[in-house]
This record gives C-alpha cells, structure tokens and sequence, in this order.
C-alpha cells in the first residue's frame, strides 16, 4: 500500500526525497520504497521520519479504520 501520507507531508515541508533521506540517516531510494510501499521500514525508522516530518505515528504509518 503506497504510503500518500508521508508523501504528502514531506511535500508540505518543501522536502525532496533526499531531504528526508539524509536527516533520518538512510538513502534516496529508501524513501521512495516506503512511499511506494515496497519497503516496511523499522520502527525506529517510522519515528525518525515522524519526528523530521513533524508528525505522529498515527499521521503517517497507521492504518485509517
């Protein structure tokens, strides 16, 4: 499942993938793997993102019911 919400929130913070990649210390391609859904990223990872993305697990990673 393709991760939009990420996606979205990295655009808002005018980030490009390389952004986000080098403040949570991993690649380009990582990134654009997560976002495409092709990629299940460590905990640890989620709460990098969330953290460089000024959101909460539930904003970005956790399943809408």
């Amino acid at each position: 499942m393709k991760n939009k919400r990420m996606k979205i929130a990295r655009l808002e913070r005018d980030m490009k993938q390389s952004d986000l990649a080098k403040k949570v210390g991993v690649t380009r391609q990582t990134i654009g793997l997560i976002e495409a859904g092709d990629y299940n990223p460590t905990l640890n990872l989620c709460i990098a993102i969330c953290i460089a993305l000024d959101k909460t697990l539930n904003d970005l990673f956790w399943e809408e019911k």
